[in-house]
């Protein structure tokens, strides 16, 4: 694919980024605790006030801005399956396949603690073969709290390196920087974490999770922390986190782990949330399977994806082999 092209697909995702942003900053000056209320409960998840708001923006956007010539399948919660834009094109005659969660870490931003991401992958259109693999596009901006002064835009193609940008919030002007993932080739003294945002499960992963230290030689000594945890409620996110230096590995089992406690799918990663993996690889981080391979679930609102990210490959070299013996163990 022409690198013209998939730069011109670069930009459309930040531009419609930067849509949501603006419309969510402006929608809680004036609704306040609405951002709270829920709207609807669905298969994938519970839908609140403030993602109706993101949707309404992000089909508004692309009626204005959405090249014609480019139809394009949504994959977006909220949404009828096999949506197209422009209206009315048939999934058959799509060229790509958009795949958005326009608020990662809803509860994050609507309580005002910490940073929500907007995501976007673009993939070329292979029908129901369409996977996380295929994604060329990425972007991911922040949604930030009302306290924040900036927010961050990250964004890459396939194979080229990753376009950091950072906003002032108080006149819109925005300035290039570089992220750094850590260069550390161990978790000592690090952040690194196993997801356990519920109740349900964290014993059984925060067991796994020592049984990792251990055997990566990191367990406690001298009554002394060796590695620190970290639990932010947004797979965009952890991956930000990953990718700016501040946390060095993160794994999200719970499609292994939540169902030995009954615990249904939509409590898990699924790939509109894992969409923008392509960033941390463009940072020279590495993001895999826990057992190994490349993220392969296709491209749609409920497939359970397990996944861990590393900073850099000499980190995934040591740790991976010992997390694929303890998930062996596991069964």
């Amino acid at each position: 694919m022409e690198t013209r092209t998939l730069e011109r697909a670069r930009r459309l995702l930040c531009g419609l980024q930067d849509d949501i942003q603006r419309t969510l900053i402006a929608a809680r000056s004036r609704q306040g605790r609405r951002f709270a209320e829920v709207a609807e409960v669905t298969a994938e998840d519970t839908i609140f006030h403030v993602d109706k708001i993101s949707e309404e923006a992000i089909l508004g956007w692309l009626e204005q801005n959405w090249p014609r010539a480019w139809p394009v399948e949504l994959v977006m919660e909220g949404l009828p399956s096999g949506a197209t834009f422009p209206r009315g094109v048939p999934l058959k005659a799509t060229r790509w396949k958009l795949i958005l969660d326009p608020i990662d870490g809803t509860r994050c931003l609507m309580h005002d603690k910490r940073s929500a991401w907007a995501l976007a992958g673009l993939a070329p259109q292979r029908g129901l073969r369409t996977s996380l693999r295929d994604i060329v596009v990425a972007a991911m901006t922040e949604l930030p709290t009302s306290k924040a002064g900036w927010a961050d835009q990250l964004s890459a193609v396939r194979g080229g390196s990753l376009r950091a940008t950072r906003r002032d919030l108080r006149d819109g002007r925005s300035r290039r920087w570089t992220p750094r993932p850590s260069a550390a080739g161990d978790c000592d003294h690090g952040f690194a974490s196993l997801v356990k945002f519920f109740p349900e499960a964290k014993a059984a992963t925060a067991a796994l999770e020592e049984e990792l230290w251990r055997g990566l030689g990191l367990h406690s000594w001298n009554g002394g922390a060796r590695v620190f945890d970290d639990q932010y409620p947004s797979t965009g996110g952890q991956l930000y986190e990953l990718i700016v230096g501040h946390d060095r590995m993160i794994a999200d089992l719970r499609p292994y782990l939540l169902p030995k406690v009954g615990l249904a799918s939509a409590l898990c990663c699924h790939p509109y949330d894992i969409c923008t993996a392509l960033l941390l690889e463009a940072a020279g981080g590495v993001v895999a399977q826990p057992g190994g391979g490349a993220l392969a679930s296709r491209l749609d609102l409920t497939t359970p994806v397990a996944w861990v990210g590393y900073a850099n490959p000499r980190l995934a070299r040591r740790a991976a082999p010992v997390l694929r013996r303890l998930l062996a163990e596991l069964g």
